[in-house]
């Protein structure tokens, strides 16, 4: 069932491709327009059936929008959302599909044209390749999405966003944008910022013999760095908190190794293993 008129997708990558085609297929949306800087661009997104529409006229793909959705790297999202909303109608809404979110929700909240309502929106799916010809219609299915609310969020917009996602993914977790940036730093910014730094740690010798394990370890390292500069940034502070977390913790199996104390070296690793383990049989629950 068609929950908006039209659903325009500003930038046509992994992320934006995904989603359109994932409207599509539930018919979630009746058109679904895409806002492309190439006319290329909008070729390949109409090829694998990711928009029913296209242009690289920016006011002529939001003006009729009653959602328009911000596919693009997190330094752009607030530039491009203060460009575009000036065309969009009163009672749309603008969203965005970002890694970090306190300080995109704090410069849209409520600081847009009167009548277009800002929601901050990130689904926790994805790969470390980039572009439309990795896009795919369940790229979501298996994954939770976080929407941001505050005491100023439209609860309008917020009920009809939550709508869109939910047939989408295995679950909506509303939660402030604070906790959002929080919580990502710990479970996907520092990950990946460890990743790069393992690399970085292994000479050549090493990573030339490197096991399974290690490039299972790493892959997220094999990110575009043009995308993850600016998230990293953009979270600093919460991921400067989680990286102290994790220091203290590298500081502790280091003493523990220095004074070759087995016992509290095997207990340290024991409680990560089971909290791991937790995280599966969670997962198979929920499943």
């Amino acid at each position: 069932m068609a929950l908006f008129k039209q659903v325009t997708i500003v930038g046509l990558g992994l992320i934006g491709g995904s989603l359109g085609m994932a409207l599509r297929r539930r018919r979630l949306a009746k058109t679904v327009v895409g806002l492309s800087r190439t006319a290329r661009g909008l070729r390949r997104a109409a090829r694998c059936g990711a928009i029913d529409a296209g242009t690289t006229d920016p006011k002529r793909a939001v003006e009729g929008a009653d959602l328009v959705v911000l596919a693009l790297p997190v330094d752009c999202i607030v530039p491009h959302a203060r460009r575009l909303s000036r065309f969009m109608r009163r009672g749309s809404i603008l969203t965005d599909v970002g890694s970090t979110k306190r300080r995109i929700v704090s410069a849209l909240q409520g600081r847009l044209p009167s009548g277009v309502a800002f929601i901050g929106v990130h689904p926790l799916a994805g790969s470390e390749r980039r572009g439309i010809e990795h896009a795919r219609a369940d790229l979501f299915e298996d994954s939770l999405c976080v929407v941001t609310a505050t005491g100023r969020t439209d609860r309008k917009a917020l009920a009809r966003v939550v709508g869109l996602w939910k047939p989408l993914v295995r679950g909506v977790l509303v939660m402030d944008p604070a906790r959002h940036d929080r919580w990502l730093a710990a479970v996907s910014h520092l990950p990946h910022l460890v990743a790069f730094c393992l690399v970085e740690a292994a000479d050549q010798g090493a990573r030339a013999i490197a096991p399974r394990s290690f490039l299972e370890a790493t892959r997220v390292a094999k990110s575009d760095p043009d995308l993850w500069d600016d998230i990293l940034l953009s979270n600093r502070t919460a991921l400067l908190a989680s990286m102290a977390r994790f220091e203290q913790r590298w500081k502790r199996a280091k003493r523990l190794l220095a004074r070759h104390d087995a016992r509290a070296l095997r207990h340290f690793l024991r409680h990560a293993s089971i909290l791991r383990q937790a995280l599966e049989d969670s997962r198979d629950h929920h499943h």
